[in-house]
């Protein structure tokens, strides 16, 4: 019994991980690209560019900080504080 009980913990841990990355991952890869690119004041065309190139190493990089951090619940928190200060920078940038 007891190891059927650590397998499942594994599994929602590892669940939890993905989703926290996967879904917190691509809003941040929406959100934050926005917040960095609109200041620079590059022509239209530049700054969609520039900010789709940016939102692939983002959500790599939150996909990645999901499965690298020492808990699941670190992983949603972290990744709960990056979308709202990302959502701040591009709230303020626009």
């Amino acid at each position: 019994m007891p190891l059927r009980f650590a397998d499942a913990r594994r599994r929602r841990a590892t669940a939890a991980r993905l989703l926290a990355g996967g879904l917190g991952g691509y809003a941040l890869a929406q959100l934050l690209p926005v917040a960095l690119v609109v200041p620079w004041g590059l022509a239209r065309a530049d700054a969609v560019l520039v900010a789709m190139q940016l939102s692939f190493m983002v959500y790599a990089a939150a996909l990645m900080a999901a499965f690298a951090a020492r808990s699941a619940r670190r992983a949603c928190a972290g990744m709960a504080l990056a979308l709202l200060a990302s959502a701040a920078l591009a709230w303020a940038a626009l």
